[in-house]
Parts: structure tokens; C-alpha cells; sequence
């Protein structure tokens, strides 16, 4: 682990049972109160895509949009939000999904992407992938592609990586919380 990855670590905040028992929270809100933690994570992320071939990045309502739009206002990206079923005005397509404490639905705005487009997907965590999966789903109906998933937090035990990968989509996370 390097020492930006270790300081970020040290940012973040652990809540015993919540939002329900048994449930550790990783709660990533310290980092926008700390500067050089937030500016170490962007970069870190910004670093990452400087190069690469990506068109859009999405990102999932609400903590991807904070990180999403640092990123495509410096990579100089168009920003595609992804948001909880009921938020985007307009014409709109959905997808249902299971989460970690119910079900929910996600949607974007119909003229989003189209066909050609390269999506960088960003959320702040991946537990169970539910979320990053129905998107990847609403990505792939308008013609897009998911170039790859990313998270500033992988919680790996609860497998959401490993189901987004099996898609063929790689998966990138700055830092892994390992058990529950």
C-alpha cells in the first residue's frame, strides 16, 4: 500500500451496524473534508485515465457524481449521471437491481450515450455490484460500452467485483476492505 492509498485509508471512517446490524459502513464523507485526502484520490484516478481511450464517464448518484465530475472536468470528459428512478428529468430508461438492504432501480437519460461511446463507470463503492451492474445494463442498451468499472472502495468478500468482471468488464479500486 503505498502512503497515499494508506493516508485516503486513514481518512475514511468505519460504522459498526449501520445502516442495519451486522453492517460495517464505510463512510468516505471525512475525505471531502480533508483537502489532501480528496486531491489524492482524484489524482490517483485522474492519473489512470489520462491516457486511455474513453469517451464518457458515468457515474452512480450520489457520492460517484462528487469524484465523477472532478474527473471529467480534468480529463475535459462529457459526464453521464446515473441516478435513483424518479430524479432525471425528460425521456429516461431504467433498471431494477437487487442491493446489499432491499431492491431499488437506477436510470439515465435516454440521449446519455449512444452507440461508439467508451464508458468509464465510477461509484464510490462496490459491495454486491447490483448497483454498477444495472448501470452497466442502461449503458449497454443505448449502444455503449463499459470500458471498465471503478470504485474508490472494493469490499471483495461480498463479491460485487467478481460478478462485474465475469461480464468481461475489468474493475479497478483504489482501496479493498477485506472482510465484513
Amino acid at each position: 500500500m503505498s502512503y497515499d492509498e494508506f493516508y485516503v485509508k486513514s481518512v475514511i471512517r468505519s460504522l459498526q451496524d449501520w445502516p442495519e446490524p451486522g453492517v460495517v459502513f464505510r463512510d468516505i464523507t471525512p475525505i471531502f473534508k480533508d483537502p489532501k485526502a480528496m486531491r489524492m484520490v482524484s489524482d490517483a484516478f485522474i492519473q489512470r485515465y489520462v491516457d486511455s481511450d474513453i469517451t464518457h464517464i458515468a457515474c452512480i448518484d450520489a457520492r460517484g457524481f462528487l469524484f465523477g465530475s472532478i474527473m471529467a472536468y480534468q480529463l475535459n470528459l462529457p459526464l453521464v449521471l446515473v441516478r435513483k428512478k424518479g430524479k432525471l428529468p425528460g425521456e429516461t430508461i431504467h433498471q431494477e437491481y437487487e442491493l446489499e438492504y432491499g431492491t431499488s432501480a437506477v436510470e439515465m437519460q435516454s440521449d446519455a450515450l449512444q452507440a461508439g461511446d467508451r464508458v468509464l463507470l465510477f461509484d464510490d463503492l462496490i459491495a454486491t455490484g447490483g448497483t454498477l451492474l444495472a448501470a452497466c445494463t442502461l449503458i449497454n442498451k443505448l449502444g455503449a460500452e463499459v470500458i471498465e468499472a471503478a470504485a474508490l472502495i472494493d469490499l471483495p468478500d461480498l463479491q460485487g467485483s467478481t460478478r462485474i468482471q465475469e461480464l468481461g468488464i475489468p474493475v479497478y479500486s483504489l482501496l479493498a476492505y477485506e472482510g465484513l
